[in-house]
């Protein structure tokens, strides 16, 4: 198959697919979802990305009626379904389907959505341009919600300044990006990461950053920097399933980073290596 949409059991190409108009994402966007990319048919860091997701529906109280280990298995088996060896696999997950409710009328049980198509991994070598925006969004930014909206425009807005990402802020402090996690090198030779608290998504490529920083000695600082600091950090370093660890360049029309080369290489190295030996056949 060329691509894969996959609802409930049933599957086909995803212009194909249609599902219920009671399924409670369409309302209100009652869901969570992951996102992971694959090469070679393998899918990296499939467990980190399956372990957020049950812990979001832990907290939001939606019943996934499988378990991880079941729902891994699906994404594998769907995976060797589509053609192409390196795919962008995103699957959600919705509370259930009833008539149109705020409150759940009864208990529900979840609704599974997956799609698979063809995509490499974002190269993480080229440098990024960011714009700076408010952090506008809501409280629980911690659960990978389905409710995108504050996302959407600050995507749309970056991309009309012709920039890749967009950096949120609330007042002078730095949280994530409309896409992925920031992190900074500051001058001192240390990463410096938003904690994970409510305010950001910790990303499971945040977590590899942290790993393999740890793993060279590099200190890392889990505390929130100002938007000051940021401009004036040594590196700047965006992380997602996408793009792995790649620097910003540019914010605000900007020059910013370039100041630490061989400990940004260093990292973004390994943390490219490691996705390409996780994949390898």
């Amino acid at each position: 198959m060329k691509n894969l949409g996959y609802y409930n059991g049933k599957y086909d190409l995803i212009e194909n697919m249609t599902v219920p108009m009671n399924d409670r994402a369409c309302y209100f966007g009652d869901g969570i979802f992951e996102v992971i990319y694959t090469r070679n048919h393998k899918p990296y860091a499939l467990s980190e990305h399956m372990d957020r997701l049950y812990a979001s529906a832990n907290e939001l109280g939606i019943n996934i009626a499988i378990t991880k280990e079941e729902f891994s298995s699906l994404i594998e088996e769907l995976i060797h379904k589509v053609d192409s060896s390196e795919q962008l696999v995103y699957w959600q997950v919705s509370r259930g389907t009833e008539m149109r409710s705020h409150a759940p009328m009864s208990e529900l049980t979840a609704n599974i959505w997956v799609t698979i198509r063809p995509m490499k991994l974002r190269d993480s070598y080229t440098p990024m341009t960011a714009i700076t925006l408010e952090d506008t969004r809501f409280l629980h930014c911690n659960m990978k919600t389905l409710n995108l909206i504050p996302t959407v425009l600050a995507s749309r807005e970056a991309v009309a300044r012709g920039c890749d990402e967009a950096i949120f802020h609330r007042g002078s402090i730095v949280t994530e990006c409309a896409h992925s996690n920031i992190s900074i090198i500051t001058q001192n030779g240390e990463i410096k990461t938003a904690p994970a608290d409510n305010m950001i998504l910790a990303g499971v490529a945040r977590a590899h950053l942290i790993e393999f920083a740890r793993k060279f000695g590099i200190p890392v600082i889990e505390e929130h920097f100002t938007v000051e600091e940021m401009m004036n950090a040594d590196e700047i370093i965006v992380t997602s399933s996408g793009t792995l660890c790649r620097p910003v360049c540019e914010i605000d029309g900007k020059a910013v980073g370039g100041k630490a080369p061989k400990l940004l290489c260093k990292l973004r190295d390994a943390l490219v290596a490691d996705f390409m030996e996780k994949t390898e056949r």
